[in-house]
């Protein structure tokens, strides 16, 4: 999928620089950036569940396009057996999903998406990931039981979880740290923080900081990740620092 993807760029800016997460990084003199995971949730994927293929263009310093398959995850989320989804956004245009199936849509045939609306934490939705390696349950239960969210968590692998908040299937994801020297890679956010935030949520570091994309290959100038609809993030980092999450 990696070389598959590196050469499609190549073929067309064959000027920009390419980060994948299996064979490392090409330069290029043009500025643009491209980030690349090609199976992101490898468990997912071998489970036959949710994993994601993400893609995101990086210029200047910031997010500007994002694309993210997620191949076993239902266009409907009413049908199991509708086709996978496609989400993909550009900066200030907003969010958008096709089925996976699609190869050659245009705009017109893709269908706009944003965050949910939740205000109230009882009807809140949290999301994490099934391994508990990559981020803290414990803490996530501890944090969920704070705000009084009551609903069981969904747990997901990959950057689908970013998916479900941006289509406002779920309304929180968080990322808990699990070892002090551990620094998320780019790779594992780029495509999903742009589909999020153009879906109308917000996405930071457990601090309320911007994720940062311009230091090299790891997010180390941030601490963990939280993804939300938007309305509910202040509370919820507020609530990360309460439990002491660092």
């Amino acid at each position: 999928a990696e070389q598959l993807l590196r050469k499609l760029i190549a073929d067309r800016y064959p000027d920009d620089s390419v980060l994948g997460e299996e064979t490392g990084e090409t330069t290029g003199s043009s500025g643009w950036r491209w980030i690349l995971d090609p199976i992101d949730g490898t468990k997912g994927f071998l489970r036959g569940q949710q994993y994601a293929i993400s893609l995101a263009l990086i210029v200047d310093g910031e997010l500007t396009v994002a694309a993210v398959g997620c191949p076993n995850l239902p266009l409907d989320p009413e049908d199991e057996l509708s086709p996978g989804s496609l989400l993909f956004a550009v900066r200030g245009a907003g969010a958008f999903v096709v089925s996976i199936e699609d190869a050659d849509f245009s705009l017109a045939d893709a269908t706009k998406i944003q965050t949910g609306a939740t205000v109230d934490w009882p009807d809140a939705r949290l999301c994490e990931s099934v391994e508990s390696g990559h981020s803290s349950h414990s803490r996530s239960a501890q944090i969920a039981e704070s705000l009084g969210i009551t609903k069981e968590p969904v747990r997901l692998d990959s950057q689908a979880k970013y998916a479900v908040v941006a289509r406002g299937q779920a309304d929180i994801y968080l990322r808990l740290p699990t070892r002090k020297a551990y620094q998320e890679k780019i790779w594992d956010h780029a495509g999903g923080a742009l589909v999020v935030q153009e879906a109308g949520g917000t996405v930071s570091d457990i601090n309320g900081k911007p994720l940062d994309f311009t230091q090299g290959h790891e997010l180390t100038q941030n601490r963990g990740v939280v993804v939300s609809n938007g309305p509910l993030h202040d509370a919820v980092v507020k609530a990360v620092q309460d439990a002491g999450v660092s």
